[in-house]
């Protein structure tokens, strides 16, 4: 899975029961995914389609920081399917537990909101950076380095 995003629980993060309230850790998984999914596809125009069930394991005090990771489940036609996890980090130790995790679909756009085909060039990239870092996303250090192997093989 790919680190996407961290966040630190702040008091205007907190429900009547002194943990952070759900609604707002959905609202932080549907920024990461959407962000995640987003450079993924290469445009802006992808939309949340569908999330799953989410489940609170554990909760989530004023302090706590939290990161969210994620991964390509499938790609469809126009869609894209993702698997995200919320996890509360410990700064002590490095000890991170789930506090909830679920997947979230995603439908490619156009300009007038109808789906639209996630290119096959998209698809065989992301098979291709997987293959080789393991992820999706790249660096600029995993970038110079595909360049570097580019110019070396050619």
């Amino acid at each position: 899975m790919e680190l996407i995003t961290t966040y630190i629980c702040k008091q205007f993060d907190i429900g009547i029961h002194s943990n952070m309230f759900g609604g707002r850790i959905m609202s932080l998984i549907d920024d990461a995914a959407g962000s995640y999914a987003a450079q993924l596809c290469d445009t802006p125009n992808v939309v949340t389609i569908k999330f799953d069930e989410l489940v609170f394991k554990k909760p989530v005090k004023v302090g706590s920081i939290l990161k969210i990771y994620g991964k390509v489940l499938r790609f469809g036609n126009s869609s894209l399917e993702l698997y995200m996890e919320v996890r509360k980090h410990n700064v002590y130790t490095g000890i991170q537990e789930i506090v909830t995790h679920t997947n979230v679909k995603f439908v490619r756009i156009d300009e007038d909101g109808n789906a639209i085909p996630i290119s096959d060039r998209i698809k065989e990239r992301y098979a291709a950076r997987f293959k080789q870092f393991g992820k999706g996303l790249l660096t600029p250090e995993s970038r110079e380095l595909i360049v570097l192997t580019a110019e070396v093989t050619a």
